[in-house]
């Protein structure tokens, strides 16, 4: 089975690469399930009902989110009507609506959140994840978990600590794609950041600016999206269904204008 990864999608540019690059991802690979980071998809903040409506049209099976899914009010009653087509972070406390893990047929697909400089405050990723690949397990062995933190140490650790208990994890959240893409010694698939999806002539995704003004004043600045530069970020990964262990992962990098 190939499952296609799609690093952090940015706005409007990032958007605009995923209708060019995923069918002829879809076309060369043969890629049978596309998962897409797309908590930065409405102009670079948040999620909307209209651009989820945007990312299925252009192919995208499951949108996986982050710490920026809240950003856009308008997405809260979608989740609470049930849609599984959006992920939040599993870990976030008991209340909070949606869902953070969903079984796509034969797919298990599991969000989760960091804590080191990102959000202290909720539940443990580790603890969780491993539930929940352990009681996923049971229905599916192909299992993708996208891991939405800020340091490489805590996605490194995590994928190590499940190891074995699920197909692949793909770090997202800081924009800038790494090159340590491997097959880890339990046969999990792992990359410390997919990268992103957007504009690069930027500061990950943002006009240069704006974002060269926040650090020089310290004042808040609305960031914009930028536009030059488009690149496809993401990973392609094959699994083996019947064992659940991957079996290659490969590092997407690649223009689209």
């Amino acid at each position: 089975m190939k499952i296609l990864f799609i690093g952090d999608i940015y706005g409007r540019p990032g958007r605009m690469v995923c209708s060019t690059a995923i069918p002829f991802l879809k076309d060369k690979y043969h890629v049978d399930f596309v998962i897409a980071n797309g908590e930065n998809a409405a102009g670079g903040f948040g999620l909307t009902p209209m651009v989820v409506g945007e990312l299925k049209s252009l192919g995208i099976d499951c949108i996986t989110t982050g710490n920026h899914i809240w950003d856009k009010k308008e997405i809260i009653p979608y989740l609470k009507e049930g849609n599984r087509d959006v992920l939040r972070p599993l870990n976030y406390p008991e209340g909070v609506p949606a869902v953070g893990s969903h079984m796509y047929g034969k797919i298990g697909v599991i969000n989760l959140l960091g804590r080191t400089f990102v959000n202290s405050i909720i539940d443990c990723p580790f603890r969780n994840g491993l539930k929940e690949a352990v009681d996923m397990r049971k229905k599916t062995k192909t299992i993708v978990v996208d891991f939405h933190a800020e340091t490489t140490a805590e996605k490194q650790a995590f994928a190590f600590w499940i190891d074995g208990k699920v197909s692949a994890v793909v770090g997202t959240h800081t924009h800038v794609q790494t090159s340590d893409e491997r097959i880890l010694p339990g046969g999990t698939a792992f990359i410390t950041d997919a990268g992103m999806t957007g504009a690069f002539d930027s500061v990950i995704g943002a006009r240069p600016k704006e974002a060269i003004e926040r650090f020089l004043y310290g004042i808040p600045k609305r960031l914009q999206s930028a536009k030059g530069g488009k690149r496809f970020n993401g990973v392609l990964i094959d699994i083996d269904e019947e064992t659940g262990t991957a079996t290659s992962i490969e590092r997407l990098n690649f223009p689209v204008e």
